[in-house]
């Protein structure tokens, strides 16, 4: 039995977004949204996005718009793929528009500034009666543009709204699985961006792969930890939303946030890292943002803390190695 094709629209035309909009338009009717005029012209008419996918060639069918009514007007399933900072503001724009109940998947993995809700919480709260998801795990987008195997997870509290999106997203080369605990996934995909700076310090420190390694281990404990306090279930944080995307995103010289790690660790301003780059790091603000909510959860994380401290520049990226190497270990099912 052939499967209808869906109306398809992805908000956000950076690397995540694009190449999420490049799976979807293989089986489905798929519309990339994207503020730059010249971005749409060019994914149009060229088939690229150079700035984000420099090298990569686009579906000729994948249709850019910078009308926002027009995107998301006649979709029965809208992604979103927005920094956080700017979430609230394009779905609140676009929500006029929506067509009732249709579900709404975020692919940002951070928090709101300011209230500290999850994306799908932000969803709930401008499109109340529309399902909200979590697309999250190892996804680097360069290795998926070229054909490279990968493996997600699509986070719903409705199982069946879970299976028709899998239908929609799920290929031979990108497998997605279907996960309930919806907190679980974003907090660990939240989290493990600001480990990765952590690890990245310490490959720009030189301090050694047996470090990386402890500090990846010990930041997987940590988000864990804050994790399950919020509501996570401990299983998700050994899957591909947690463990999963911790390795890639620690490990790999792809991934942004541990570039903006390796950079502090060389002694870099993060100010000049940051205006090199035209992606979002998101665990620069999401490190704020764990140092209120494990103060409110009543949750050391030592690691966080520390580049916390780093980023708002407390401390320089070899102090906060120094000193987590000076705190006494205990057991290890305790903070560091």
């Amino acid at each position: 039995m052939v499967r209808q094709r869906m109306k398809v629209t992805v908000l956000g035309a950076g690397s995540w977004g694009t190449t999420v909009a490049t799976i979807a338009s293989r089986t489905n009717d798929t519309i990339l949204w994207a503020r730059n005029t010249d971005t749409v012209d060019e994914v149009n008419k060229r088939h690229t996005n150079a700035a984000y996918l420099k090298g990569f060639t686009l579906p000729s069918d994948l249709r850019a718009s910078s009308d926002l009514a027009d995107a998301v007007s006649m979709c029965d399933v809208l992604i979103v793929g927005v920094p956080s900072h700017g979430f609230r503001d394009v779905i609140t724009q676009a929500a006029p528009h929506i067509r009732p109940w249709i579900p709404v998947v975020s692919l940002t993995k951070g928090f709101e500034r300011g209230t500290l809700l999850r994306m799908t919480q932000v969803v709930k709260e401008v499109l109340p009666g529309h399902p909200a998801a979590a697309l999250t795990g190892p996804n680097l987008a360069k290795e998926i543009m070229s054909g490279l195997a990968s493996a997600s997870v699509i986070a719903t509290e409705d199982r069946a709204v879970a299976g028709k999106l899998q239908e929609v997203l799920h290929r031979s080369m990108f497998r997605l699985y279907t996960n309930h605990d919806v907190v679980g996934c974003e907090v660990a995909g939240a989290l493990k961006n600001v480990v990765a700076i952590a690890a990245g310090m310490a490959e720009g420190l030189s301090a050694g792969d047996n470090t990386r390694a402890a500090v990846i281990s010990r930041g997987l404990s940590e988000l864990m930890r804050l994790g399950v306090a919020m509501g996570g279930e401990p299983a998700t944080f050994s899957g591909l939303a947690g463990m999963g995307d911790l390795i890639a995103t620690c490990m790999s010289p792809l991934s942004r946030n541990r570039y903006v790690g390796e950079q502090l660790g060389k002694g870099r301003r993060l100010e000049d890292i940051l205006a090199e780059m035209n992606m979002v790091a998101e665990g620069v603000k999401t490190a704020e943002t764990v140092s209120y909510l494990a103060e409110r959860h009543g949750i050391e994380v030592p690691i966080c803390s520390s580049i916390h401290a780093v980023i708002t520049g407390a401390i320089t990226a070899y102090d906060a190695y120094a000193g987590l190497l000076q705190a006494r270990p205990g057991s290890e099912d305790e903070p560091m």
